[in-house]
């Protein structure tokens, strides 16, 4: 099967040693792409890095909700330049987090408008992190809400994004409903190990209502390791579980599933 990971922290400490073996062992096992997102400015700097060294990956630059509160305005103004290089494909990882908390709240949506702010005048989409507490839902109406007062819902995305889709639900988790609305906004989803979790039951419908041009998925490496997987340190190349998983949920072949998420990766990142 063809693969892709549309979010793989490779940048991170925990690859340091052995990057070149982890990606080498990804394209054995079918990767063509990945895209690995910055979490705060140094590791948007570190992933622009690594894809100067290997052309095949792509970038994001953005402010994870964790980090919204340590992140001044200096710091943003650097996120902002990153953010206009050609190798930066999307704007994040951010978002809102509403189950760990390590942000204030109030800091996180000021974090994430303007990562929004930022999506829009790039044209670049946004990768959203959405979690809230087990059996909860705050932060997914909170992005709905946020989604569209920024726009992302009506004529301004249209304008920056043309047909593609202005965000991306990375690691999808949330109830059903929530998939309906997002979907229905246009934006891309991508699964990740997550899916596999008691709690997660619901990303198996939404998986099967995502249009193929904007389904993804992803690893979230070095986390969310999928059944088989190293539980401490997920790789690229297990992202093959949870196609796997994907092309079971929607009842398509390995050939057929693999050619679309190439193809949805490159048209959600206007790649081609």
């Amino acid at each position: 099967m063809r693969l892709i990971d549309s979010h793989g922290h490779v940048q991170a400490d925990r690859f340091e040693a052995d990057v070149e073996l982890v990606l080498g062992g990804a394209r054995l096992a079918g990767v063509e792409r990945i895209l690995v997102p910055g979490w705060d400015p140094d590791s948007s700097a570190a992933a622009i890095e690594l894809v100067e060294r290997y052309p095949w990956l792509d970038a994001a630059v953005g402010v994870h909700p964790h980090d919204a509160a340590s992140v001044d305005d200096q710091a943003w103004a650097g996120i902002v330049a990153l953010a206009s290089d050609p190798r930066v494909r999307a704007i994040g990882e951010t978002g809102l987090d509403t189950d760990r908390g390590f942000s204030p709240f109030a800091a996180q949506l000021v974090n994430l408008r303007r990562n929004l702010a930022l999506a829009l005048a790039t044209g670049k989409p946004a990768i959203l992190h959405c979690r809230s507490k087990p059996g909860e839902r705050d932060a997914q109406d909170a992005h709905v809400a946020e989604l569209r007062s920024a726009g992302f819902d009506g004529a301004e995305a249209r304008a920056a994004f043309g047909g593609r889709p202005p965000a991306i639900i990375h690691s999808y988790s949330g109830p059903l409903d929530y998939g309906e609305t997002v979907n229905a906004m246009g934006l891309a989803i991508s699964f990740s190990g997550l899916v596999f979790r008691a709690g997660e039951e619901a990303s198996a419908a939404v998986a099967r209502l995502v249009p193929r041009e904007r389904l993804l998925v992803e690893t979230d490496a070095p986390f969310l390791s999928p059944p088989g997987a190293p539980r401490k340190r997920n790789e690229p190349e297990w992202v093959r579980v949870t196609a796997d998983w994907l092309a079971e949920q929607r009842a398509e072949s390995a050939a057929v599933l693999g050619d679309g998420l190439v193809a949805a990766y490159d048209f959600v990142l206007n790649r081609g």
